[in-house]
């Protein structure tokens, strides 16, 4: 059976990292892009780069602010609207430190954005998609949301509820032709733990030492396998690894 083309896309953190990525793949396949994220120096360089192969629109929030993400999306073009694909791609990781150590600031941090602010633009764009019965809804999650690791419990607990939310949403969004994903990366070199480590470029770069880790490219390609798939099909989740990864704390380093 053909594959699914999907043809409108919106992306949160979509100004670097795996966000980036994936709208840089899906601009060179023709899909149609719906910008997000809280830089707007950044979106306007990103709408500059792939309006010459798709149509681009951008829009401006912080998704931890319920009322801003409501009313970029009840703004949104008409040509803007028709949103087959999802991708609740923002998150970030504050800190890294034992439960009665840690920062309550970066709690924060971390349950409004990678909870509260998957759920707030899920909310606001599923009645678009509810009108045409169908779409698809991508959670970037992790493996932190299948194993715990040490200094990490509110990070993974928060890539827990992703988990949850993934699985919860499947479930009630199944019959009104909307397929629910997740797709959960191992370790991938971005800008993800400089952000975790506060601008510690040296203790960031660490992370990778000795391995060979996940580029976001290596996501984007993984999302747009799942988001091709025929009608009849919907990948549920896939965890994705580096080969010198076999588990959250496991690595082999040279």
């Amino acid at each position: 059976m053909a594959k699914h083309k999907p043809t409108l896309a919106l992306i949160t953190g979509a100004t670097s990292g795996i966000g980036l990525a994936i709208a840089e793949l899906l601009a060179s396949e023709g899909v149609s892009l719906v910008l997000c994220g809280r830089r707007q120096d950044r979106l306007n360089a990103l709408r500059t780069k792939l309006s010459d192969q798709v149509p681009v629109h951008t829009c401006n929030f912080d998704v931890r602010d319920a009322q801003a993400v409501q009313a970029a999306i009840d703004s949104l073009p008409a040509a803007f609207c028709h949103i087959d694909v999802l991708v609740n791609n923002a998150g970030n990781a504050h800190g890294l430190a034992p439960v009665e150590q840690a920062d309550i600031a970066d709690w924060d941090a971390m349950i409004d954005i990678n909870v509260k602010g998957l759920l707030y633009v899920s909310k606001a764009v599923m009645p678009l998609m509810l009108a045409q019965q169908r779409g698809h809804i991508v959670n970037i999650g992790s493996i932190a949301g299948k194993e715990v690791y040490p200094n990490g419990s509110v990070y993974c607990a928060s890539k827990f509820a992703v988990d949850a939310l993934t699985q919860g949403m499947r479930m009630d969004l199944f019959k009104q032709g909307i397929r629910v994903s997740a797709v959960n990366p191992g370790l991938v070199e971005t800008e993800f733990s400089l952000v975790r480590f506060k601008g510690d470029a040296t203790r960031a770069k660490q992370v990778y030492q000795g391995i060979n880790p996940l580029v976001a490219e290596d996501i984007a390609d993984t999302v747009w396998y799942v988001i091709t798939r025929p009608p009849h099909v919907n990948i549920a989740e896939m965890l994705v690894l580096p080969s010198d990864q076999a588990a959250s704390t496991l690595v082999n380093r040279r």
